[in-house]
């Protein structure tokens, strides 16, 4: 078995670049030598390449660079905590993300989903659990992907491009990042202060109205297209979810 090659601080340890033969590529953030190790062979033994950083300094730069499959992401990290990476990752990427803890305060978890995270496991775990999970999320955003065409919206990630059923949408970055936010939970309803957090970058203070007006210009450039539909929905006293059926 391949043993993981040890970088200096903030390098990645095992497979520090993507390979092109290997379906999914998992980056594991995690500050414990001997729990990175552990996860990464187990996660390697289901055929997944793996690449460890040991502080979240350059987490969100790895992710932009590289597109990986999926996120590991522990929440207390040397030189810049697992929420900030979160918050920084969700600021251009959709990518699958579970955040590992030791703390199992309620309020630690529930800020960890407020800011984008998709699931949250807690100190200590099985490894085996950890690769179910992996394994889990993963499938769900293949089935996503998948549902996603087949409702006819094309989000281009790289070039804030948004094509619905073929036809381009002219977005402002804020319409992308809100489109972008709903439609990776389709069915799923967002609060306006997850979707706030997703469309401000610059985390800027605003009234959760604000939501609204870009929801209602939004739906108006949907409706204006072609297809002539609006799969984004209001649940009243709750928020919005995106439905593309």
């Amino acid at each position: 078995m391949e043993e993981l090659r040890t970088f200096s601080p903030g390098m990645p340890v095992l497979d520090h670049q993507p390979q092109a033969q290997t379906p999914h590529h998992v980056l594991l953030v995690e500050d414990e030598p001997s729990l990175a190790e552990l996860l990464a062979v187990a996660l390697r033994g289901e055929g997944y390449a793996v690449t460890v950083l040991h502080e979240g300094t350059e987490a969100s730069d790895w992710v932009r660079r590289y597109d990986p499959s999926l996120v590991l992401l522990d929440l207390i990290l040397p030189g810049k905590d697992g929420l900030t990476v979160c918050r920084e990752i969700r600021a251009f990427s959709t990518v699958p993300l579970i955040m590992t803890t030791a703390k199992v305060e309620e309020i630690d978890r529930l800020i960890g989903l407020e800011l984008g995270a998709d699931d949250y496991i807690c100190k200590p775990f099985n490894p085996r659990e950890v690769v179910a999970r992996v394994r889990a999320l993963l499938r769900r955003s293949i089935e996503w992907r998948d549902s996603s065409h087949g409702s006819g919206l094309s989000l281009d990630e790289e070039r804030f491009e948004a094509y619905w059923n073929g036809e381009a949408l002219a977005l402002t970055p804020v319409e992308f990042r809100l489109l972008q936010a709903l439609s990776h939970r389709p069915g799923r309803v967002l609060s306006r202060a997850q979707l706030l957090n997703a469309i401000y970058v610059d985390h800027r203070v605003v009234s959760d109205r604000t939501v609204d007006s870009h929801i209602k210009n939004l739906r108006r450039k949907l409706q204006s297209s072609t297809a002539g539909t609006d799969p984004i929905e209001a649940v009243y006293g709750m928020g919005y979810k995106f439905n593309p059926d």
